[in-house]
């Protein structure tokens, strides 16, 4: 038994491994089907048993929705790090290094600038596989660089956020980052451009409470989860169970907190299809 353990299966296990790939299928969480990830990837990460909408990277989602793919970055003014020299059981210097390099940005939003089928368009996407897209003082200052670009060249502003909400490793600097937002979206008013706001799985807490409720066009992905806080924190807040669906966008929809609900397939036509309405442009 040992001789079949110790040497027959590690080289039976390498054999395989060498031929066939260990992401050759992924199993949707909603209806628990098998998909050939090359299935998955050309249906833009959308389940084609039960529409269920994966998550995607920030650069998939650029890929989808701007011409060609082509997106100029914005370049702002980075923040001093780790303001309160926060530990729990890491030290947030840390995690912020351990964070740029999985992902390789510098914190968990891009901002920039491009063209959605001719629209001029700037730009803030959230990055979840960056500390959850928390928002921290670098992504308060990315969103006002980002607006105030959007309003020096009369260019729409399309914001996607998709975040677990304020950062606490950065206390109260964090907390700052929910008004200057909000200032972020006054000056895109002012200007009298197009605010969009696509809200994708999850837009929660400190987001969902400024810049992420304000715009003049709500769209969202089904399925998407938007809220302030999560269910289990109501229901025993109010000692009560929650309705089914509660805080999907579905649910917001019926009940007028949202203005559309929108495959993943249709998000760009149907963005660009806004951005002509509100700037009288055609694509």
């Amino acid at each position: 038994m040992n001789w079949l353990t110790n040497f027959v299966r590690p080289k039976i296990r390498a054999f395989v491994k060498s031929d066939v790939p260990d992401n050759l299928w992924e199993k949707c969480p909603q209806c628990d089907q098998m998909i050939f990830y090359k299935e998955l990837d050309s249906n833009l990460r959308v389940c084609p048993h039960c529409d269920y909408h994966f998550k995607i990277s920030v650069k998939e989602r650029i890929k989808n929705l701007f011409d060609s793919g082509e997106f100029t970055r914005i370049k702002y003014q980075t923040y001093i790090q780790d303001p309160l020299k926060f530990r729990d059981s890491k030290r947030y210097s840390d995690r912020l290094k351990s964070s740029r390099e999985n992902t390789g940005e510098e914190d968990a939003i891009i901002v920039g600038y491009g063209r959605i089928d001719g629209h001029k368009t700037v730009a803030a996407l959230f990055d979840f596989s960056f500390m959850g897209g928390s928002m921290g003082s670098a992504v308060g200052e990315a969103f006002l660089a980002a607006a105030d670009f959007a309003a020096l060249k009369g260019y729409s502003f399309l914001a996607v956020p998709c975040s677990g909400g304020a950062r606490m490793q950065e206390g109260i600097f964090s907390l700052m980052q929910m008004p200057r937002t909000v200032v972020a979206v006054n000056k895109i008013r002012e200007a009298e451009l197009p605010y969009i706001v696509l809200l994708s799985n999850p837009t929660t807490g400190g987001v969902s409470a400024s810049f992420a409720m304000l715009g003049d066009i709500h769209i969202a992905e089904p399925g998407a989860i938007i809220a302030f806080t999560g269910p289990r924190v109501i229901e025993e807040t109010i000692r009560g169970k929650l309705p089914d669906g509660f805080q999907k966008s579905e649910y917001l929809y019926e009940r007028g907190m949202i203005d559309i609900v929108v495959g993943r397939k249709d998000l760009k036509q149907t963005i660009a299809k806004i951005l002509g309405l509100l700037t009288h442009r055609k694509s």
